[in-house]
């Protein structure tokens, strides 16, 4: 397929545009429900549920996240890159409208459900199809600008929301503060559908299914460069020894705890840790729930609630920006680590001011609680929103890409599930104690990160297969390299 978007720079830079595409989506799908559970008349449509039943509904969503996870698992390899993601916006385009025209309990559950089946194939594909379209030396810049674009969804669907808010509940449009901008999200999969046909699929993807010929156009395309050129030698070359060395062990997902070669097992557990750190941390209480967390735990009003929540979520993007520009300087590890210890601090100093409820200083109190809200989503923004969405597809083996992918997101959205389904109840029941929780994760992921997770940064997909290896397979390897760059030197004299 000859891409619409021309070679090189131009080629790249569409294969960003579409995968930032498909992550603003995905941040208006977490963000556009937030500013909609106060409103009248959609509470009227659910019959007015209580917090177990509200957290249910909201929650949905997640778990079809989950289910859409599962799915890739089983069919992602098959389908492969691009048309995942294709399948991925006709779920999401259906479910939109599923939800729009909502009547009920459970027709708005099972449309959140059919949704979120294609944002979870979506978020299991897109990461890994834009790493395996990246230079190493800047792969984690790209890769982390996508969670960016993920706040940059969540604060159009905040602010879509406040505006809707002026529609009157009494009117007889009343219904469209809530359908339109749950509808809304058919704008952004329909564009991303048809931006998916102007570029290319994953050369690793090509190579693995034996297509090795589209898979080095590909290259070339992408790299602006012939198929002599030794920028696609060598990567070309790397990918087939990397899918060599792989497939010495073996690996059978049957046998996922058994050491393979290249430690498949091991490998697969870390990534969906890694996205297990990026949501039980409390993000989800904010993103989903921040204006019943500030009219419940702090005391203004729905109003209020709504502009100060639109507010602490510019904060996401704007914290994204960082990772986005710096963090092949910054590296993987070090930013979790200080990060994570950082959010523990701002959840205890939420939990502390929000403590004094009942006493002469509550006011004053509460109100000073909202800064840690502020300063808590801008260092989620800078380190653990964006650094799971680049470890993921990057510590994974080429063999295992696509499942493994699937079972690490998968992780994001069973617990993004839990945490938004107990949100409601633990935020009623527990007051300002509910915060303690996520002290306790935060502060419990330092230790966790610096003993298990070993640095990627600046390393090539293939490269990161030589940290697993033991020593004889790592020589083996290099062995292998240095002939193909022996006989690569031999054979130019003939090519002149």
């Amino acid at each position: 397929m000859q891409p619409w978007f021309g070679r090189g720079k131009p080629l790249q830079l569409a294969i960003s545009a579409v995968c930032s595409f498909a992550f603003v989506l995905f941040g208006y799908d977490q963000g556009v429900f937030s500013g909609i559970i106060g409103n009248e008349d959609f509470l009227n449509i659910v019959d007015h549920p209580n917090d177990s039943l509200l957290g249910i509904i909201v929650s949905s969503y997640n778990l079809g996240c989950f289910f859409g996870c599962i799915l890739t698992f089983m069919i992602g390899d098959y389908l492969g890159r691009r048309r995942a993601m294709w399948l991925a916006m006709a779920f999401i385009t259906v479910g939109a409208v599923l939800q729009s025209t909502a009547y009920g309990v459970p027709h708005i559950i099972f449309a959140r459900v059919f949704t979120g089946i294609g944002t979870g194939m979506e978020t299991s594909t897109v990461p890994m199809y834009q790493s395996e379209l990246c230079d190493a030396s800047v792969r984690g810049r790209i890769v982390a600008s996508e969670p960016l674009f993920v706040g940059v969804g969540i604060v159009i669907a905040y602010w879509f929301d406040y505006g809707m808010n002026y529609i009157s509940p009494t009117s007889s449009v009343a219904s469209m503060a809530w359908r339109l901008p749950i509808a809304c999200q058919i704008i952004f999969a329909v564009i991303v559908s048809i931006m998916i046909f102007g570029v290319p699929e994953s050369p690793r993807y090509l190579y693995q299914q034996g297509r090795n010929d589209e898979a080095r156009q590909v290259l070339c395309d992408v790299h602006d460069c012939g198929p002599d050129d030794p920028k696609v030698v060598k990567e070309s070359r790397e990918i087939l020894e990397a899918m060599k060395l792989e497939m010495e062990g073996g690996f059978k997902w049957r046998n996922l705890f058994q050491r393979d070669s290249v430690q498949t097992g091991r490998r697969v557990l870390l990534a969906w840790g890694m996205q297990f750190i990026n949501q039980v941390g409390g993000i989800n209480m904010i993103v989903y729930y921040v204006p019943t967390v500030l009219t419940t735990n702090v005391g203004v009003s729905r109003e209020l609630s709504l502009i100060l929540g639109g507010c602490i979520n510019l904060m996401f993007p704007i914290g994204s920006l960082i990772p986005a520009f710096f963090l092949d300087q910054l590296g993987r590890r070090r930013p979790m680590m200080v990060l994570s210890f950082i959010l523990a601090i701002c959840m205890a100093a939420v939990a502390a001011l929000l403590s004094f409820k009942g006493t002469s200083v509550e006011k004053p109190t509460a109100s000073a609680s909202i800064v840690f809200f502020f300063l808590y989503m801008f260092f989620f923004g800078a380190g653990p929103n964006c650094i799971p969405w680049v470890y993921v597809p990057e510590i994974l083996p080429l063999h295992a890409r696509a499942k493994g992918t699937a079972i690490g997101i998968s992780s994001n959205w069973i617990w993004n599930f839990t945490i938004v389904m107990i949100t409601p109840v633990i935020l009623n029941r527990l007051q300002w104690k509910a915060y303690l929780i996520f002290v306790a994760t935060n502060a419990l992921f330092v230790p966790i990160i610096y003993f298990f997770y070993p640095e990627t940064t600046r390393l090539t997909l293939e490269e990161i297969d030589l940290l697993f290896v033991d020593d004889a397979h790592r020589a083996k390897y290099k062995l292998d390299m240095e002939k193909g760059s022996v006989q690569e030197m031999e054979e130019e004299p003939e090519k002149l």
